[in-house]
């Protein structure tokens, strides 16, 4: 019998309307034009627009350096090399690259935007792909120049333009000078919601350098996100893991339990209590272990960490987290556990990670059968409505529905 070669199809015909068909039959089914939805971890592929990108980098030499090399595959910076689209059984991403968009358009605002539309998105904190690679390039020069060209790109073209997508920027933090410069030239900028540490890389977050960079966020009410990422092939624990299953399950998890665990020990809570943290993309298992972890140790030996003034978990509670990727397995009872430990109607907030291969939709969140409906709609969009400080913007799609809607 003839097979389709869906592959060939999918890149020569590719919509993300039609990738998403079944997220948003579940969009309507489930009425989310209702509710306010946000989702904290949204994802483009930046290097599609490198070309542009290149052109904001200030020094000219960098400039041109980075129009002849690329980005990857020997050029300016090192590849992330993950493989995280199955040997090319996903396709949103090759697919992606050949969408038809109208002309004249900003290719990255029309594919946000489509896949927002069609998972029944209304705002999205949108962040770059590739660049979470970044902190391991060689040159910290490389990383800031990149990083600060990427900020103007995406400031200029996307967030003075969208109003549905916002952005926590990306800090340089192999340039603690720079770091704080970054601070002080964006924000207040349209769209900017606050400031982002790759949490995959090895500067201690706790280094009195990084002080006032952090004092700045917190003067200006922003939050701190950290998002965690892959550091298979980078990191030597994670490297004794021969499948991208084990390095992936463990590398996401690994690098923000690292960084809060010196977050606390060093009592950075205490020293900018007003700093909001989110920590985005290492799903939710983590946290009741390192809670546990880290409170054994605290009632033994307090006396190592006299800045804090109560248990480790209970700072951990009063921090803001991303859903994705949420463990959905069969024991429902430690996944409720995990909700209660964590205060997760006020301090949980949906992310939907979308494009990479393990996208989880507003469902996950919708259909748990053991929280609140107000539990639901703060963990989906009034959680960071209130964290992000956000005026709600509701979707065409959802304006439609609710205006076609019978009366009565």
């Amino acid at each position: 019998m003839d097979t389709v070669n869906f592959r060939d199809l999918s890149v020569e015909e590719f919509d993300t309307r039609t990738l998403l068909a079944h997220a948003h039959q579940q969009a309507v089914q489930r009425r989310y034009e209702d509710f306010l939805i946000v989702d904290v971890d949204g994802h483009h592929w930046e290097t599609m627009n490198f070309a542009r990108i290149s052109d904001y980098i200030e020094d000219p030499v960098m400039r041109e350096q980075a129009k002849y090399q690329g980005w990857g595959g020997g050029g300016i910076t090192t590849p992330s090399g993950s493989y995280q689209e199955l040997a090319g059984r996903v396709t949103r991403q090759d697919g992606r690259r050949a969408e038809k968009i109208p002309a004249g358009e900003l290719r990255d605002r029309v594919l946000t935007k489509r896949w927002m539309d069609a998972i029944g998105i209304d705002m999205v904190c949108l962040f770059p792909t590739p660049m979470l690679g970044l902190p391991f390039t060689p040159r910290p020069e490389v990383e800031v120049a990149l990083s600060r060209a990427y900020n103007r790109w995406l400031c200029e073209t996307v967030l003075d333009e969208e109003p549905r997508i916002r952005s926590s920027l990306y800090l340089p933090m192999s340039d603690p000078e720079a770091a704080y410069q970054m601070v002080q030239d964006f924000a207040g900028h349209k769209g900017v919601i606050g400031f982002t540490i790759i949490a995959a890389h090895y500067r201690p977050v706790y280094d009195n350098v990084y002080a006032k960079t952090y004092a700045a966020i917190e003067e200006r009410g922003l939050p701190l996100v950290f998002h965690a990422g892959l550091t298979w092939g980078r990191e030597k624990s994670i490297n004794l893991c021969n499948r991208f299953m084990a390095a992936h399950a463990l590398g996401f998890s690994w690098s923000n339990i690292l960084h809060m665990t010196n977050w606390l020990c060093n009592g950075m809570p205490e020293r900018f209590p007003k700093l909001n943290t989110i920590w985005i993309e290492s799903g939710l298992a983590w946290i009741p272990f390192l809670m546990q972890r880290l409170d054994n140790e605290w009632m033994m030996r307090s006396s190592e960490v006299p800045l804090l003034k109560k248990r480790p978990s209970d700072y951990m509670r009063e921090m803001f987290y991303s859903t994705q990727p949420m463990e959905m397995v069969n024991n429902r009872e430690a996944l409720e556990l995990t909700f209660k430990m964590i205060n997760a109607e006020t301090q949980l907030m949906y992310s939907s990670d979308y494009p990479h291969w393990d996208t989880d939709l507003p469902s996950t969140i919708y259909d748990l059968p053991f929280i609140s409906e107000t539990a639901k709609r703060n963990i989906l969009g009034g959680n960071a409505k209130r964290v992000f400080n956000l005026d709600p913007v509701m979707s065409d799609v959802k304006s439609r529905r609710l205006a076609e809607r019978p009366r009565g």
